[in-house]
């Protein structure tokens, strides 16, 4: 049965082939991130009140929400947020098992029980349930050097002819506008008019519901008509309400004398933003944000790379005077992380082979595990696609730490084989047969111990054991490809390739088996000294191990290394009940304070939001 491979080598290396073939198809469609995802899921229900504070949101919005959700299967916690924007914000927190799909899909079916206790305008304007996004891929400002165009011109700009174009973009999972300003016509009400004439804001809201309609008027002339109809005309009506004039002259009520009380009478329309709850500069001027995350499926370089591209291409048709501008962008770090990976595989890989060169002093016996190391390092790249891993640190880190082991194994296949060459001369076919038989089961007990250590690592709960699983298990397959590689394909080369004078000890090899001679002499001499002072070498043993655990009390604990990502944030936080224009102003002077460093490149500043919510007194610049 072990004779198979080397009887069949073209079997051996198709079977090689395959593997590599699996591994490297599997790469280019693996997501790319610096680490795994670590965050639980999160799902996130949103509800508009409009023109409630914040108190009326909480009891007639949030609460009877959080109440249908509470309990949800998988549910860690659940915290909420109301505001004086009439916005209700709940976010729901799920084990880091759950599945986000279904748990979306969960909250939405408790949030549906819920509708009926909602009120009639929250059941208007609809309640949205997303899944969250664990962070930006990057984002962007668009603003006017020249101040040609306000913000509300700006963030419509976007919301029409960038964010839907970014959207559609592959990999790309939401776009989200900060300082968002979309057109809306703002109705002013005089309490003092409406009051002499025996009305409330109530009856010109009725008002406008009556006669802002889109009205559907039919036809003339469609079947059945009398005979000799000509003509078929669909009719065409004035639809909602679009101009101020428009607006204004909506009629609130028809007067006992015959007079009509419009709109103007008790108020003006004006056209304007739908929310001022929230502004944003870049770099000094009025500007809108947009941040742009990824699927989770995706790769963070290619979708970092398409969104350039395509804000490029979208910029040329910018109206004259509006530009844009990278503000921050996470995928540097990932960039950076990945290209020293890669860097240190490869530097990883050639020392191997080196070290493999210099012992075993032949291009052949050298040859061989060489070419094992590729099918074992790329084809792991198969299975992790298989346990939906993504390619970040750790799994490559792991390729790095297999590069040497998975070397093992073909080594000592080829040492034994060699040796049954050399000292008994027998054939390469032969020697290959009974070299292999001979380590056959060393050689998979030791792929099965190695196994055995770093495939528990997986099953460790939480979040720590979903960070260490994906490095566990990429190198616990690849050990388990490097033992099919030292029964398969290494004695198959090895009946191939080696010949009983492919050993060469002369020259600069003879110089190596010197040092490795008087090292191994002097190992054999300290070895039998300190075999006299047994009990000291316990004592420097406790030593040692005393000396690692008060190490390990010193150095700094944090679940991933703290790595540079390319920008900081800075929390703006205003007293309580301060103005979105006050803590403008408390923002500004940080941002001209951050625009003097030479090193920042530039100030990203958003007002109304942060992490801990929305608020007219918090901030955030980047």
């Amino acid at each position: 049965m072990l004779d198979i491979f080397i009887r069949r080598p073209i079997l051996a290396s198709v079977c090689s082939l395959v593997i590599i073939l699996a591994g490297a198809t599997a790469i280019p469609t693996m997501p790319v991130a610096q680490y795994p995802e670590l965050a639980p899921p999160q799902v996130s229900v949103t509800a508009f009140y409009t023109g409630a504070n914040a108190q009326a949101v909480e009891t007639a919005v949030t609460t009877p929400l959080e109440q249908a959700i509470n309990g949800v299967e998988g549910m860690l916690y659940i915290t909420s947020s109301s505001t004086n924007a009439g916005v209700s914000q709940i976010n729901v927190t799920f084990d880091v098992t759950r599945d986000i799909d279904v748990a979306a899909v969960d909250v939405q079916n408790r949030v549906n029980q819920a509708l009926g206790r909602m009120p009639a305008e929250v059941r208007t304007t609809g309640i949205s349930v997303q899944k969250n996004s664990t962070g930006f891929v990057l984002g962007a400002g668009v603003y006017s050097e020249t101040g040609a165009y306000d913000s509300l011109f700006m963030s419509n700009y976007v919301d029409v002819y960038v964010k839907d174009a970014l959207k559609r973009l592959p990999g790309v999972g939401e776009v989200m506008i900060f300082g968002e300003r979309k057109y809306s016509m703002r109705l002013w009400l005089d309490p003092t008019r409406l009051a002499a004439r025996g009305l409330t804001a109530g009856d010109v809201v009725n008002a406008l519901r009556e006669q802002n309609v889109q009205v559907a008027a039919g036809s003339i002339g469609d079947a059945p008509a009398r005979e000799g109809q000509t003509y078929q005309i669909s009719v065409r009506a004035a639809g909602r309400l679009k101009e101020v004039s428009e607006f204004e002259n909506v009629i609130i009520e028809a007067g006992k004398a015959g007079g009509l009380v419009r709109l103007r009478d008790v108020g003006t329309a004006e056209l304007g933003a739908e929310t001022y709850a929230s502004a944003l500069r870049f770099q000094g001027y009025d500007a809108v944000g947009f941040g742009v995350t990824q699927l989770p499926t995706a790769n963070a370089l290619d979708v970092e790379r398409q969104v350039k591209t395509e804000l490029e291409r979208l910029s040329a048709q910018f109206p004259p005077g509006m530009s844009y501008r990278i503000a921050f962008n996470t995928t540097q770090v990932v960039d950076a992380s990945i290209r020293e990976v890669l860097k240190t595989l490869a530097e990883a890989i050639a020392l191997v082979i080196l070290v493999m060169f210099l012992f075993l002093q032949s291009w052949r016996t050298t040859l061989i595990p060489a070419i094992t190391i590729p099918v074992s390092l790329i084809g792991a790249f198969a299975f992790v696609k298989l346990m939906d891993f993504s390619i970040n640190t750790l799994t490559l880190f792991g390729i790095i730490l297999a590069t040497g082991i998975v070397v093992d194994d073909a080594i000592v296949v080829i040492e034994n084989i060699e040796r049954h060459i050399q000292e008994y001369g027998k054939s390469a076919a032969q020697a290959a047969s009974d070299g292999l038989r001979e380590v056959f089961g060393a050689v998979v007990a030791t792929g099965l111990v190695l196994t055995a250590v770093f495939v528990p690592v997986a099953f460790f709960p939480g979040t720590t054991g979903r960070l260490y699983a994906q490095f566990s298990i990429t190198i616990a397959f690849s050990v388990a490809l490097s033992v099919f590689n030292a029964v398969t394909l290494t004695p198959a080369l090895s009946a191939l390739l080696l010949t009983r004078s492919s050993h060469g000890r002369g020259g600069f090899f003879a110089g190596i088996e010197r040092v490795i001679t008087s090292g191994t002499h002097a190992y054999i001499w300290t070895l039998g000294r300190l075999m006299r002072v047994r009990w000291a070498v316990v004592l420097c043993f406790i030593v040692g191990l005393g000396a690692t655990y008060a190490m390990y009390q010193i150095v700094p604990r944090s679940l991933v290394p703290e790595e540079d990502p390319g920008y900081f944030i800075t929390v703006v936080q205003a007293p309580a009940g301060a103005s979105l224009q006050y803590t403008g102003d408390i923002a500004r002077q940080a941002e001209q304070i951050m625009m003097k460093d030479p090193d920042i490149e530039g100030v990203f500043s958003v007002m109304g939001f942060s992490f801990s919510g929305a608020a007219p007194n918090q901030g955030l610049i980047f």
